[in-house]
């Protein structure tokens, strides 16, 4: 077995007395998407910014495609891409401008050519030229993803990456996210969202008190509880299914 695109061992950190990690270990497989899953506070985003070099632990290893974090973060920064929990987008430029613009940053030979490329990827290509203010919260979501694949990291890590979107544009994001780990790409995602983790995740792990307290499948997670008892009773459809029937049934016009 290849080495984990991501290893964590005894990480910890506080904030002046506040202990916010205190010993979490964790592995990420190549090419897979792992969901961490946990409360308001538990330390989600301290994890992913020491992941991606953005903050420094109190102690413990961390490595990110076989570089330390600490004595190698240049090697590790060009190894990954960080999608935080709003959107990065200038809503002044189009969304091909965006694109541009990011990829002559990071020295692309050809800027024009990526920007298509992703655009087209990622269902944009219709609205490549209209700004970026104009688009709906899906639409710029997954904008954002796309701009942080340029440059081709093997690592993505995606802080909460549906926060305020309504279930349709969720979709549009999760389909963005499967298909990035579809092409190998590894993914790391925050969420508190439950369904979000089970829609997308090969494994989850949750947080809490600072600690990873679970990590596994989902049917590993499953089978931690109790076997339920089989009754039969009618199953009443959940909000968001009704909404999604009835959307669905009419064709999608992407607006503000």
């Amino acid at each position: 077995m290849s080495a984990p695109a991501i290893e964590v061992r005894g990480l910890r950190h506080r904030y002046g007395e506040l202990d916010v990690l205190m010993g979490v270990d964790l592995e990420v497989a190549r090419g897979s998407i792992v969901a961490l899953l946990g409360s308001n506070g538990a330390g989600k985003t301290t994890l992913v910014r020491i992941l991606s070099t953005l903050l420094t632990a109190d102690a413990g290893s961390v490595t990110v495609e076989g570089h330390d974090v600490a004595t190698a973060p240049m090697a590790v920064r060009q190894a990954i891409s960080l999608t935080g929990q709003f959107a990065a987008v200038d809503e002044i430029l189009t969304g091909r401008e965006n694109l541009g613009l990011v990829a002559r940053l990071r020295r692309h030979p050809d800027p024009g050519g990526v920007a298509d490329a992703l655009l087209s990827r990622f269902g944009l290509a219709e609205a490549a030229s209209r700004r970026v203010g104009t688009y709906s919260g899906g639409m710029r979501r997954r904008l954002d993803v796309a701009m942080s694949l340029i440059g081709a990291p093997s690592v993505v890590f995606l802080d909460e990456p549906t926060t305020g979107l309504d279930p349709e544009a969720r979709r549009e994001v999760w389909a963005a996210v499967r298909a990035l780990a579809d092409a190998g790409t590894t993914v790391l995602l925050t969420t508190q969202t439950l369904d979000e983790a089970e829609h997308l995740a090969d494994r989850i792990a949750i947080l809490h008190q600072g600690r990873i307290i679970v990590d596994g499948t989902l049917a590993e997670l499953k089978a931690l509880i109790p076997a339920p008892t089989v009754e039969l009773i009618e199953k009443q459809p959940s909000l968001e299914e009704v909404f999604l029937a009835v959307v669905g049934a009419r064709p999608r016009k992407e607006h503000p």
